[in-house]
Order: structure tokens, then sequence, then C-alpha cells
């Protein structure tokens, strides 16, 4: 671990910037396209940036909290950063890949790597169909939105939306609904992470609709596609003494 040729990169916040300098100062460090690894400074926002860029390149992402929030990263310190990271664990994940296509008849293809989403963009209520497999599932829900979400995104907006947390390991997807007003009682189903799901907007003249894959977002949406990408793999690095699988554990027995 100790040959692993480092890259830094932080946010603009100053605690951020102050710990990018502390950093610099203590250890070598290349540029980002040169590095095995890449130490992210700041908070969720920027793992999900460094994690997008990093996709086709094998590169691993070790985060250090120096935002405002930092579910995807490890404790702020300068001390012993080499041991660290030989003693980190390694996790593999792999992104969900979202095709929509929009009133016009136009295609769109993004990543995701939390959770894609589809959601209302008017007052009106949203109206959606779901098929699992080629198979409807639900003819038809009114609704906020739904979202499906990887088990790393389990505790973002999939979170917020009173769906499940699931273990970094587990071979499940969420499907979620946003605010459901028919039918009421729906809470989401738990998928294989082998499933194609698709959404068609129904009404969608009446009842615009927004897709959106983590931060690449789409208007007028009439139907998307979501699947897991297997040929795509994200590595990131969590401290020995607080992995991943760990935080989310811990975080179903919060109140």
């Amino acid at each position: 671990m100790t040959e692993k040729k480092l890259a830094l990169l932080s946010s603009e916040q100053a605690d951020a910037k102050q710990a990018h300098a502390e950093l610099t100062a203590r250890y070598k460090f290349v540029p980002i396209e040169e590095a095995d690894i890449i130490i992210a400074l700041g908070g969720d926002g920027l793992m999900l940036q460094c994690l997008h860029q990093s996709m086709d390149k094998q590169q691993a992402i070790f985060g250090m909290n120096c935002g405002s929030t930092g579910f995807l990263m490890n404790t702020y310190s300068a001390d012993d950063l080499p041991a660290r990271l030989a003693q980190a664990h390694w996790n593999e994940l792999h992104p969900l890949k979202m095709t929509a296509k929009n009133a016009q008849g136009e295609t769109y293809e993004a990543l995701a790597i939390n959770e894609v989403s589809l959601t209302r963009s008017t007052h009106q209520a949203a109206k959606l169909r779901i098929h699992i497999d080629g198979r409807v599932r639900m003819p038809e829900l009114i609704c906020d939105g739904a979202l499906v979400a990887t088990p790393a995104g389990s505790t973002a907006y999939n979170l917020s939306a009173h769906g499940p947390i699931m273990p970094i390991g587990a071979r499940l997807l969420a499907l979620t609904p946003i605010s459901a007003f028919r039918p009421r009682r729906w809470r989401g189903a738990l998928l294989p992470d082998s499933a194609k799901i698709r959404f068609e907007a129904l009404e969608a003249d009446k009842r615009p609709v927004s897709a959106v894959a983590d931060h690449f977002a789409f208007e007028h949406i009439v139907q998307a596609s979501v699947e897991q990408d297997n040929a795509r793999t994200l590595l990131m690095l969590f401290d020995a003494d607080h992995a991943l699988d760990e935080r989310i554990l811990r975080e179903q027995f919060l109140f």
C-alpha cells in the first residue's frame, strides 16, 4: 500500500482547504490522473464527484470529512495516513445506469452512484407505471415520484423518503415511492440487483416528470429504464475500525 501513488483533492470549504495545506506539507502527492488512490477532503458531495470522475480509471477514493455531510467519508486526521491506507477496507460498488426518453423522443443516458429518481415537475402529482423485468408490477402510482437506490445510496434520498437501509454488500436495489398518494399504503420494494426497472410517465403532458441520476437531471421524461451497471466498478476505502457496512448497520439503530 505504501507504494501506491496518492493524489489530493479538496472542496472549496475553509476546513477542507486548511486540511489540504496540512497534508501537502507532510506527504508526497502526484497529479490526479497519475494516482492509484485519491484522498478527497470535503463532504459526501465531493465523494460522489470523485467517484464519477474515477469510474473508468480504477482509482480508489479515500475520503476524509471536512464538510457538512460525511456519511461516505472517514474522520479527518493528518496523522499516519500511509498506515491508515494500508489497513483500510476496500469496498467495490457498481453504479446504476439510467436510460431516459423525453416527449420529443430524445434519449439520454446517465450513471448514478446513489439513486435514480423520477419526480413531478409541477404542482400536479405524477402518475407512474412501474415494470420489473418486463412485467407490470405497479399499474398506476400517484405520487410526488419514485426512486431506485443502491446500498451505498440507501442512507441518502432513499432514507429521507422512508426507504430501507441496505447493507453495503447486499445484492439488492431499493424501489421507493416519494410521497405516495395512491396506493397510499405502498411502501416500495426490495429488488435483486439484477432487476431491470422501467418507469412510464402516465398523462405526461398534464403531469410532467423529471428524471435525475445523482446530479444529472432531464426534463419532460415519458419513460426511464434503470439497471445496475456491472461493467463498471467503483472503489472506496474506509478505515478498518469505521467501515461503511458498520456505519450502515449502526444507522438502523439511531433514533
